[in-house]
Order: structure tokens, then sequence, then C-alpha cells
């Protein structure tokens, strides 16, 4: 099963992220484990500088931004 990771610190965008992430996943019927970072030394560790980020299977597809759902289909498409 696909891992799809969302790390921020809880403010609006990534909350939106992690929305848009879900609704995505309805949208395409992949069945995906959705998890929410909010561990700063966590998301400092794995490189990422800006947040929102998203995390698929351990790479790192986005950062700094809360794509919108047909972003991410396309995203979880390649």
């Amino acid at each position: 099963m696909m891992k799809i990771e969302v790390l921020g610190s809880g403010c609006s965008k990534c909350k939106r992220l992690e929305k848009n992430v879900k609704v995505a996943l309805k949208q395409t019927g992949m069945d995906a484990e959705v998890v929410k970072v909010e561990d700063i030394n966590e998301i400092v560790n794995r490189g990422v500088m800006l947040t929102p980020a998203l995390i698929v299977d351990g790479a790192v597809i986005s950062t700094g931004k809360a794509l919108a759902v047909d972003q991410i289909i396309k995203l979880l498409n390649k």
C-alpha cells in the first residue's frame, strides 16, 4: 500500500493539503495510508525547509505549497 505523508506544523495550508490528499485518493479510488507529521524535528531531519510538504513512499514530491486536488492526482499517477 502507498504511504503518503503530509509534513507541517498544523497551519491552514498544511490542513488544506491533508484534506486535498484525502479528496484526491477518494476521487481516484487509490488506497493509501495518509500520515500527518507535525514534529518539527522530524520534518527538519527529512531535509524539508518549507511546509507543507508532501512525501509519497519516502520521496519528497512537493514543499511549500498546498497543492490542489487535481495537482495531487497528477503527481500520484506518475
